[in-house]
């Protein structure tokens, strides 16, 4: 059976984006490592990552008080250079 899943390429770095969330509210990798329960390195992993698990990104949105689905919903609609559809 063949998929007709769409996949909407956004140019937003979702690892970055979440770091300069984390900076700008002043928090540490250590605070964040130990609300996601999990090492300090996960967290830089996860910065470094282009992409994220929604569940995931959820995850932060609830740590963060940040809705990062908006922002990642405005990059889509306001960006000059419309997203990359792949079928």
């Amino acid at each position: 059976m063949e998929s007709n899943q769409t996949i909407i390429k956004i140019a937003m770095h979702v690892g970055s984006l979440i770091r300069k969330v984390v900076d700008e509210q002043g928090r540490n990798i250590k605070w964040l490592a130990e609300k996601l329960n999990c090492d300090r390195t996960n967290i830089y992993k996860i910065f470094n990552r282009e992409n994220i698990d929604t569940n995931l990104l959820n995850r932060f949105c609830e740590i963060l008080d940040h809705n990062f689905f908006l922002d990642l919903s405005n990059e889509i609609h306001l960006s000059p250079n419309p997203p990359q559809i792949v079928e």
